[in-house]
């Protein structure tokens, strides 16, 4: 039996596809960029029909770089930028308009509207989730309502919605399985994560056929296989997950208590709380951490919307760097911003403010501001929000935390996580493999498949990098943090929930 494992990891600004073998070890993988486009203000959109392709291009390659017969691959899993809607032709496979990506904001009028509507009222506590553009609910009713003839299509059971796991599950089976697991389903909107079924009276309420959504399955189960004409085999789809829970697998954090974050386009803060749903005050996400043979764990979480992006903002919009890397090494030019404070509220502020009407500012700055300045108040602000998430979910669980596990693009940078571990006041551990959503999507299809017999020994296999240690004097912290506090409050509006 070949004992290697192909992850598919859609993210937002990338596609890739990760080899990995029994260990855990990735072996080969291959990237291409995805196109993102934002036709007007706060609208975010991209091609799902790119999105696939992209998938099989890279599956492709990563095959081939290692001279590797798709025959090898025990079973595949994917991972996905989550809350992206999707709508398509049931019958051609063809969207009916281009994915509306999770940091789209185009439904904040919408949200608005039904803030006063008495399906509110009940959200959060059969969600777990807020009124928010960022979720796949307002993102569906607009498309029903905005493009010709798809409430009539949608109707008469001609067209299908699906996150972007369910789109691409749809397109590598040829379109033999509308699906999706009950992580991607648990940032909906649409579901009901005491009762985990999708939910009638909040369907009714956003008018929204239910022969749209998709079947809902545990995270390690049989998806159906790829199409032998796609990679020339047909290969089993056993594991999917969104993918800052996808993370969490690939973290092994499967204890009440554990956390993680991963820092890419955004930055996700996950803290599993086992059997226990804690329905937040402090406005963090209840959400499904995982289910696996129908034993859920739950978790909380913390959503920051800018943090790789705003790195991304700095290369390609003020071109003051060239590459990524680049930060680290102006933020060790200087001891400190000089007061600067940049507030990445690009697409609004997550939580815990939730505020999706702010925007970005950069205060403080003089005449000796320079790029070194700007680069590391843009570090430093992924600090500062993470403390904030932090902040809210101590609160809500009752319990502090002594260690976060990192991973993501940013995870790379050494001198980040030493400021993570100082404003945090806490340990910061990152893993040899800091692809931990690809991985986990991975350990869930090997998983399925019994190549690993339980989670415990997904465990056994997670080893770790490096560990940052706190260093950072306790007034000091205190004064940066009531800077960041201060700064943040300049960009809140009205809007602010």
């Amino acid at each position: 039996m070949p004992h290697y494992l192909l992850a598919i990891d859609q993210g937002t600004t990338n596609s890739r596809a990760i080899i990995f073998d029994q260990l855990g070890n990735p072996v080969s993988q291959h990237e291409m960029p995805l196109t993102q486009r934002f036709p007007y203000n706060g609208w975010v959109e991209q091609s799902p029909d790119e999105m696939f392709n992209n998938t099989v291009t890279c599956c492709q390659e990563a095959l081939k770089k290692i001279s590797l017969s798709a025959k090898s691959i025990a079973a595949v899993g994917i991972a996905n930028q989550r809350e992206t809607t999707i709508i398509w032709d049931r019958h051609t496979g063809k969207p009916i308009y281009p994915a509306i990506v999770w940091q789209d904001r185009r439904t904040s009028d919408l949200c608005e509207r039904y803030a006063s509507h008495p399906v509110n009222a009940s959200l959060q506590e059969k969600t777990g989730l807020l009124l928010d553009p960022y979720f796949s609910a307002t993102k569906i009713l607009w498309l029903l309502d905005n493009v010709p003839y798809a409430r009539d299509r949608a109707e008469r059971g001609e067209l299908l919605f699906g996150t972007v796991d369910t789109f691409l599950l749809w397109k590598l089976t040829k379109g033999k399985v509308h699906a999706t697991d009950i992580t991607n389903a648990s940032r909906t909107l649409l579901f009901n994560i005491r009762t985990q079924q999708w939910d009638d009276e909040i369907l009714r309420a956003f008018t929204i056929p239910s022969n749209l959504l998709p079947q809902v399955l545990d995270n390690a189960a049989h998806f159906g296989n790829i199409h032998s004409d796609i990679l020339g085999e047909s290969i089993p789809i056993a594991g999917i997950a969104g993918d800052q829970q996808a993370a969490t697998i690939g973290q092994a954090c499967f204890l009440p208590g554990m956390v993680k974050a991963t820092y890419g386009t955004g930055c996700f803060m996950l803290l599993n709380t086992g059997s226990q749903l804690i329905q937040s005050k402090n406005q963090l996400l209840s959400t499904i951490a995982y289910r696996i043979s129908n034993k859920t764990a739950y978790g909380l979480e913390g959503s920051i919307f800018s943090a790789g992006v705003t790195i991304k903002w700095m290369r390609d919009v003020l071109k003051i760097i060239s590459h990524a890397t680049e930060t680290e090494e102006l933020a060790k030019r200087i001891t400190d911003t000089g007061g600067v404070y940049l507030i990445p509220a690009f697409t609004g502020l997550g939580a815990p403010y939730w505020d999706p009407a702010a925007r970005g500012a950069l205060l403080g700055l003089t005449r000796s501001s320079g790029r070194e300045h700007i680069a590391r108040a843009a570090l430093e602000s992924v600090g500062y929000q993470t403390r904030d998430l932090l902040t809210a979910m101590q609160n809500d669980s009752g319990s502090t935390l002594e260690t976060l596990r990192v991973d993501g693009g940013m995870a790379a940078n050494n001198w980040l996580l030493q400021f993570l571990s100082d404003m945090l006041s806490l340990e910061i551990e990152r893993p040899v493999c800091v692809e931990t959503s690809a991985l986990g999507a991975a350990y869930l299809a090997g998983l399925q498949i019994g190549l690993y017999p339980s989670l415990d020994e997904i465990a056994r296999l997670w080893r770790s990098n490096a560990r940052y240690y706190p260093q950072m004097a306790e007034l000091k912290r205190e004064t940066l943090y009531q800077g960041w506090q201060q700064a943040a409050q300049r960009v809140i509006t009205r809007a602010a929930t």
